[in-house]
């Protein structure tokens, strides 16, 4: 029997399959950005005004399709069961990751990218839920963080086997590299138990209502994060998209993008845990904890993030470092709230709808619109133009700080 502080029978192992899974996720997204500069070199000329464009399109592809295709598999995944749903997901997506490396042509490239994003459509809105229902309120912040954990480090493992795969053996070879284990992590999923089956969980069953999904709207505390998410977002996915790029532009070799991926775990591992444990730590102190904990966070970070651009190497990786780490310091609080203030039977298409408008008005535009800026000025510029945004994100975060204890509240005490 579950008690308040403990998990769910098998919550572990779920979160140790879906952390695992979430790092793989990562490192497979990320694998594209490190090699971005060897893909524009092989499709492109030196001179082609669009260079930069065209090939921020292939992160942009990636985003459309997982946006999409994760409002259809949210919805599925709060009706069926959502590892068969993430099981297929995974394996899709690891076999498009796989067939990138096939690509002659750029319209193929360009597909694969597409059908990555289908893949983790199935993965996305469902996984946090498992975590939602496998863990407790009290310790749920700290057990999101170390989900969200994957972000930072399997974006940096991608970084750095991106950069040394193809200094070695080219960039296609990457993509073949870090398929397979995505593939044998999706088939483990097929033998796991949805914990809605589990007897803590049997209760009268009752599907969703239309009422149900407009009161979703009417949550503010839930808008005002997804609002909050979007800016950020914005931001950081487009940047991230383009620091290969970037840091060519700044005259640094290609090694610079393992060193990047080193920063980018250190820092991103470090925030993403230490602000899961803040964020449960003030709980019990201050309403809307998260989002405090979040919104200062990301307002500390834009400084640093703007002093990077004017700070000469190797001194600016001291400001990357500390931006990077501001930056993930909401990931595990923010992703906490949206469990927190949803009903469980629309937990996964609500974070399939944040998904989709974080990715619509997020980083779905920001790596071609960066490139556009970079064709006409420079990668600075660019960066400089984005970097705003991530003040934008405090500001929401702060103002939603006062409605989310009591969200939190009416979501417990409905299921109470």
């Amino acid at each position: 029997m579950e008690t308040k502080d403990r998990p769910a029978p098998g919550g572990r192992t779920a979160l140790a399959l879906l952390l695992a899974i979430n790092l793989f996720n990562f490192i497979d997204r990320y694998v594209l950005a490190s090699v971005e500069p060897e893909i524009r070199a092989h499709f492109f000329t030196a001179n082609d005004p669009h260079a930069h464009l065209l090939s921020g399109s292939l992160g942009s592809a990636f985003l459309w399709s997982y946006m999409v295709s994760s409002l259809i598999f949210g919805w599925v995944a709060d009706r069926f069961s959502r590892w068969v749903i993430i099981g297929l997901g995974v394996i899709l997506w690891s076999a498009a990751t796989a067939g990138s490396g096939l690509a002659t042509t750029f319209a193929f490239l360009f597909a694969m990218r597409l059908l990555v994003g289908v893949g983790e459509g199935g993965y996305g809105p469902a996984a946090p839920t498992i975590i939602a229902d496998c863990f407790p309120l009290s310790i749920r912040g700290r057990v999101m963080s170390y989900f969200y954990v994957g972000i930072p480090v399997g974006s940096a493992i991608g970084y750095a086997i991106g950069g040394f795969v193809a200094a070695h053996w080219g960039w296609q070879t990457a993509f073949f590299v870090v398929a397979p284990p995505g593939i044998l992590l999706g088939l483990a999923c097929f033998f796991r138990r949805d914990p809605r089956v589990e007897p803590h969980h049997l209760q009268p069953k009752r599907r969703a209502t239309l009422q149900d999904y407009i009161n979703l709207a009417k949550t503010r505390s839930y808008v005002l994060n997804t609002l909050a998410m979007t800016a950020l977002t914005f931001a950081i996915g487009g940047m991230s998209f383009w620091v290969p790029g970037y840091l060519q532009f700044r005259g640094m070799p290609p090694a610079s993008r393992i060193i990047f991926g080193g920063i980018l775990a250190l820092g991103g591992l470090t925030a993403t845990l230490s602000g899961g444990l803040a964020g449960d730590y003030f709980r019990k102190r201050f309403d809307g904890s998260y989002f405090l904990v979040s919104g200062i966070g990301v307002m500390i970070a834009f400084p640093f993030s703007v002093l990077m651009l004017f700070t000469p190497f190797p001194a600016a990786w001291i400001m990357m470092f500390l931006a990077i780490f501001f930056l993930f310091f909401n990931t595990g609080p923010a992703n906490t709230a949206l469990a927190n203030v949803t009903k469980p039977g629309v937990r996964a298409t609500a974070f399939a709808v944040n998904i989709f408008i974080i990715h619509l008005l997020g980083d779905a535009a920001a790596p071609p619109l960066i490139g556009a800026v970079a064709d006409r000025t420079n990668l600075n510029v660019a960066f400089f133009v984005v970097s705003a945004m991530m003040f934008v994100a405090g500001v929401f975060w702060l103002w939603g700080a006062k409605y989310l204890a009591s969200d939190t509240a009416a979501i417990e005490g409905a299921k109470s």
